[in-house]
């Protein structure tokens, strides 16, 4: 009996001991969970930066208590009433809606960053994939809007795989309305970042998040348009290593600088204060 009472107590502890520790995606190193929030998720042994969701991020890069979402009413549609083996494309989104508590892909609103107002937009992967929608791009566009009116800085996040095919020629067509809502920024001098973070994909980086004032990548960001497989089987070539890597594209002038996650906020701070005294 206290063989059987042993090895349950054991089993127990071994499981709490697991509860404690977060397992780097990239090295597979072991890191305290404390140490591992308290990094915003960055691996101290190899520096890989792990996907964060619209929330932490949000928290990572403004003023605490300033941010003011909008458009949360904005949501997904299914004009083609797609259906594939695993089900509804309509019950696949609206289970990660109520799993993840957003109306779609990108969350948007308004804050201060390092004192300074601006507007912005974080995608989030959980939510199927990051995709761009007609839900998401509509924020995005009216974000871009506000913005404008209000002669505010604009910021997004980038966190993507690209169109979301479920929706057809609408997600296409996202890409075209996004840029076009940047466009009246840079045509009224209103400047826009864009962040780039691992992954951003497909129609996303085909678009809006590569044509900011300023381009910037956090370390190891994988960013392009057609995955690293599918280039090869086309051109029938092998790739470089570090191909559609944050250093590559810096190397190869696609982006204006890579930022540690830490580092972010305050590289950011210094980029508005700078347009700020012009």
């Amino acid at each position: 009996m206290g063989w059987f009472t042993r090895s349950s107590r054991d089993d127990a502890a071994t499981e709490k001991k697991a509860d404690v520790w977060a397992k780097c995606p990239s090295c597979s190193a072991h890191v305290h969970k404390e140490e591992w929030t308290s990094s915003s998720r960055v691996c101290p042994k190899c520096g890989y930066h792990d996907r964060l969701t619209c929330d932490e991020r949000l928290q990572l890069l403004l003023d605490d208590t300033s941010f003011q979402e909008l458009f949360a009413e904005v949501s997904f549609s299914d004009p083609l009433k797609f259906v594939d083996g695993k089900g509804s494309y309509a019950d696949k989104a609206e289970a990660t809606r109520k799993e993840t508590g957003l109306s779609e892909a990108v969350k948007t609103g308004r804050g201060k960053l390092a004192g300074i107002e601006i507007v912005i937009a974080v995608m989030d992967f959980r939510f199927v994939g990051g995709s761009l929608s007609g839900g998401t791009g509509e924020k995005i566009l009216r974000a871009a809007e506000l913005a404008l009116k209000k002669r505010l800085p604009y910021i997004i996040v980038s966190a993507s795989g690209g169109a979301r095919m479920q929706e057809g020629i609408i997600s296409l067509m996202q890409m075209a309305k996004t840029c076009a809502g940047i466009s009246w920024l840079d045509r009224d001098q209103v400047p826009y970042i864009s962040i780039l973070t691992n992954p951003t994909f497909g129609g996303v980086s085909a678009s809006y998040a590569m044509v900011g004032d300023v381009n910037i990548a956090e370390p190891g960001a994988l960013i392009g348009f057609a995955g690293r497989r599918v280039i090869e089987q086309t051109i029938k070539q092998k790739l470089p290593k570090d191909f559609q890597t944050a250093e590559y594209l810096l190397e190869h002038g696609f982006i204006d600088m890579i930022v540690e996650r830490g580092d972010m906020k305050e590289t950011i701070g210094r980029i508005l204060k700078y347009w700020n005294r012009r």
